[in-house]
């Protein structure tokens, strides 16, 4: 592999760079004496990081290891991915914050859902490590063992619930059998929904899985009883899962900032329409994050417009710092349209591998950058690597994702619809969905000339998602080819404006007292409307609020939302109390009420002082009905009685 030290020197100004061709042999007292000084080391290898780990000892900035080898330097290119070596290493140098844990405890007990012997030969397997109940689902002829190891019923698994260590299990057709069954299993008589708890479920009985995205449901585990390596993968995985394990916290959710409902009118549900596992549900004016279940798809944290829902595996302003030192290295090492590959350590690194070991390796331009979870990955990270200077993004995804990839694909459809907008022309974002190597290499040398910004940003990341995808969005609208004011974005999009039907709106004010984020506002002292667009996250509870229903959603950017004052919707002249002439509402609205109700009801007959009240304040609505002694029960007219379902039958009778 052939270093080009020189451009690694030029991406990395701040580092001290030193290379060597046998560092884990004969050059390890080089590694020693490098180990024992102060500050962050960074090893280009990760062939040999328990080696070096272990020489290292108790090193107090300990150690971070960079593969540059499968990556970049065994390519076919490899003697010109020395800038993208640089992007690697300077990656690198980004500490990554500690994340929350959360603990998960199993005792052991295991509940095999099967329909025959195959699920009674698993129980044999796991009844010397776990404590195992065996359910058969409406079984045949299936013949009772010897001896009684563990019990074996029969039942149905009508609903599931619950996570490792803690799974609720409703069942119907629920027996036990008799202890005289000789041939073949005779049961008691059924009864339904019975309840089973337990750590674990092992399902081998072919249907439909318990749980959506059932493979990202911890403890879990499903194999069709047909195969039988299958099956016996799933025991080997079961019969290790005694004791507390410890997972992340994906998601950090705030409540108060959640825009999901008020006054039980929903506004905002992104997160529960993309949410695979079903770990995210209503809880009043927002929504609850249930921890135990979140695998950590980050689907929720991408798509939420207000940041209630937050990544932690990096955060937001974490990951675009590493993407502003990946580009920034790249364009100073001398390299030139950077096409950014985002993957997974479970799918894409494997892939890269293969890619590197087997075939011509990644392009010299390509940068490769693992994350947890490619649906984690924002409009504003996007946003902000264009911003950077990349020329294009690509995911690599599976052929077959284990779970719903579809907000990753609203935010690659949003990202495209801006960067047209902005001239960028080609198909700068999009996925490479496949299994295969040579494929992989196919479309990544079939992605052309794209060239980048000439001038790229290099501003800094602070504050969460929301504030990192408006400067984003700034500073790529700075430096595009085209200087558009206005783009509108697809339906879901987290920015826009609002449209209002003002002939239709009342100025209730119903939408301020809804707004989560202060984009519609009142004033104290007149009857208006007012709308800052840069505050609005299109949650749309103005829309479900408003009781005339005259707004209207606009997903849209417009770049000169972020300077422009608070636009005036509507604005109407103020209704001034008779008596004390304190402003109190809007003077058409109580026009228009006054005008129904003068001499058109009871309690408010034509030219009697009554009818004055409603055009006063409330105070002195008050204070005027007192003096009056207004009795509201006086002259009620009298009510004909209810009417019986006698009256409509001898109604219809006379009719006919």
């Amino acid at each position: 592999m052939r270093l080009d030290v020189a451009a690694i020197r030029r991406g990395c100004p701040n580092c001290e760079i030193r290379s060597h061709r046998h560092l884990c042999g004969a050059e390890l007292d080089h590694f020693r004496n490098a180990a024992k000084a102060d500050g962050p080391l960074t090893v280009a290898c990760t062939q040999q990081a328990a080696q070096f780990t272990d020489e290292s000892g108790e090193r107090p900035g300990g150690i971070s290891f960079v593969n540059i080898r499968e990556t970049a330097g065994w390519s076919r290119d490899g003697a010109n991915a020395g800038p993208k070596m640089a992007a690697l290493l300077a990656a690198a140098e980004i500490p990554a914050p500690d994340y929350p844990l959360v603990t998960l405890t199993s005792d052991g007990i295991i509940l095999i859902y099967g329909r025959d012997e195959a699920a009674i030969e698993a129980g044999r397997l796991l009844a010397d490590h776990l404590d195992v109940t065996v359910m058969l689902k409406q079984p045949a002829d299936v013949t009772p063992p010897g001896t009684a190891v563990f019990p074996i019923v029969k039942g149905t698994i009508r609903n599931a619930r619950g996570h490792f260590g803690a799974f609720e299990l409703t069942i119907d057709d629920y027996a036990q059998p008799h202890p005289s069954s000789r041939d073949r299993f005779v049961f008691e008589v059924p009864r339904n929904r019975a309840t089973s708890r337990c750590d674990l479920v092992l399902d081998l009985s072919g249907g439909a899985p318990l749980f959506p995205a059932h493979d990202l449901r911890d403890g879990y585990l499903r194999a069709d009883p047909k195969d039988p390596a299958a099956v016996l993968r799933a025991v080997l995985a079961a019969r290790d899962l005694v004791g507390s394990f410890d997972k992340p916290r994906y998601v950090d959710f705030t409540p108060s900032l959640c825009a999901h409902s008020r006054s039980k009118l929903t506004g905002c549900h992104r997160c529960l329409d993309l949410c695979p596992t079903g770990a995210i549900t209503p809880d009043g004016d927002h929504v609850a994050v249930n921890a135990e279940i979140c695998a950590g798809c980050g689907q929720c944290a991408s798509a939420c417009p207000t940041g209630a829902a937050s990544y932690a595996l990096p955060p937001a302003d974490i990951q675009l710092q590493i993407l502003r030192a990946m580009l920034l290295a790249y364009r100073e090492a001398g390299g030139t349209q950077p096409v950014l590959l985002l993957h997974d350590s479970q799918h894409g690194t494997p892939l890269i591998d293969a890619l590197a070991r087997h075939g011509d390796g990644l392009p010299a331009n390509v940068i490769p950058l693992a994350v947890n979870e490619l649906t984690q990955v924002g409009l504003e990270a996007i946003i902000g690597a264009f911003a950077y200077g990349a020329a294009a993004v690509r995911f690599l995804l599976r052929a077959k994702p284990r779970h719903s990839v579809t907000g990753l694909l609203q935010t690659i459809g949003m990202a495209e619809t801006i960067l047209a907008g902005l001239g960028f022309d080609g198909r700068r974002v999009t996925t490479i969905e496949t299994d295969d190597p040579d494929a992989l290499t196919e479309q990544l040398t079939g992605i052309g000339d794209l060239a980048g910004l000439v001038t790229s940003a290099t501003f800094r990341t602070v504050g969460k998602r929301g504030d990192l995808l408006r400067f984003g969005l700034s500073e790529l609208h700075r430096l595009a080819p085209n200087q558009v004011d206005v783009i509108a974005l697809p339906q879901g999009a987290p920015i826009g404006a609002i449209t209002v039907d003002t002939g239709g709106c009342t100025l209730c004010l119903s939408c301020v007292s809804a707004c989560p984020t202060g984009a519609l506002r009142a004033d104290p002292d007149r009857p208006v409307l007012k709308f800052v667009e840069d505050a609005c996250v299109q949650c749309g509870l103005c829309q479900s609020t408003c009781p005339e229903k005259v707004i209207t959603l606009t997903p849209q950017i417009d770049f000169r939302a972020r300077r422009a004052p608070a636009q005036v919707i509507k604005e109407e002249e103020p209704a001034l109390c008779v008596r004390c002439g304190t402003p109190f509402g809007v003077k058409s609205t109580i026009d228009r009420i006054a005008t129904k109700l003068e001499g058109r009801h009871w309690m408010y007959p034509a030219g009697d002082r009554r009818a004055e009240a409603l055009r006063m304040c409330a105070d002195c609505r008050v204070i005027v009905m007192s003096e009056q002694q207004f009795d509201p029960i006086q002259d009620v007219p009298e009510r004909a009685p209810p009417r019986t379902t006698d009256d409509y039958l001898r109604q219809r009778e006379n009719k006919e």
